[in-house]
């Protein structure tokens, strides 16, 4: 005979945290069957013979394991509802976003430290202003995916920023250095290094906030609309979402240029050429 999930959950046998699970494994069916367009992708590669099946494999267990083991943990964090618990979550996604876009700027001293800082102030100065215009109460079902949106597009427009910003500096440092001889601020002599570093950095941002729903749904526009809210309810969330999307990015990759001055100069004012003598 079959085992019928509905009927074991309808029948009161075991307690609400059990008959979660077991929600949670049949659910997770379908993300199973997802797998087969890896599949698909790990035949194409090896007919290709790209040799990025192994890697396609390891992506796809490992987002699959991530994945499982945080939506336990948000399940744990809705239900305590508290709001040390959204403190500690928003912490934890700052801390790796910033050894991530550290890691991507790792010719830059402090990297990580600097990433971090830059990412904390840009989403933090976002949020408060969300909350304080009453646009997100602060609980964890808002904060926390709110969080994380804005973490992870200023992780990334930050860690652009800093590679840029050294890598133009090195690349164009007669002119900085003549500028510190003419008794310009290191601000002054790497104005334009900052605004060309600045300027790649933000023009994904805002190019995909020019042509959203024109040529994709965003995510969260379209988790609303499969979850069963209307395409109205569904735009204005994600005008929110491109709104705060472009605030923190922006503050967040502006403050990493700030906070890399005292690695690229020294006391005098002088470029720090160890800085720019490694690729």
């Amino acid at each position: 005979m079959d085992f019928d999930f509905d009927e074991f959950l309808s029948s009161g046998i075991g307690d609400d945290n059990f008959k979660w699970l077991i929600k949670f494994l049949k659910g997770m069916l379908k993300p199973l069957a997802a797998t087969a367009v890896v599949l698909m992708a790990v035949i194409l590669s090896y007919m290709q013979k790209l040799g990025l099946e192994g890697e396609m494999v390891y992506s796809i267990i490992r987002s699959f394991l991530q994945l499982s083991v945080i939506g336990f943990v948000l399940q744990f964090i809705f239900n305590q509802d508290h709001a040390v618990w959204i403190i500690l979550a928003y912490l934890f996604m700052v801390s790796v976003a910033g050894y991530t876009a550290g890691q991507r700027a790792k010719q830059v001293p402090r990297g990580k430290l600097v990433a971090g800082a830059s990412i904390l102030v840009g989403t933090a100065v976002t949020l408060v202003l969300l909350v304080v215009l009453n646009v997100f109460p602060f609980t964890p079902r808002y904060i926390i995916p709110v969080a994380g949106m804005m973490v992870g597009n200023a992780m990334t427009v930050t860690g652009v920023t800093m590679k840029r910003l050294r890598d133009d500096i090195k690349v164009q440092m007669n002119l900085v250095e003549t500028a510190l001889a003419l008794g310009a601020t290191p601000r002054q002599a790497t104005l334009q290094q900052v605004k060309r570093a600045l300027i790649i950095a933000l023009s994904p941002v805002l190019d995909n906030a020019k042509t959203v729903g024109l040529i994709s749904l965003p995510g969260a526009m379209t988790g609303l609309i499969m979850g069963g809210a209307s395409p109205l309810e569904a735009i204005q969330l994600q005008i929110v979402v491109m709104n705060m999307l472009i605030g923190a990015s922006t503050v967040s990759s502006i403050m990493s240029t700030y906070l890399c001055w005292p690695a690229f100069f020294t006391e005098a004012y002088q470029l720090e050429t160890k800085v720019f003598s490694t690729d």
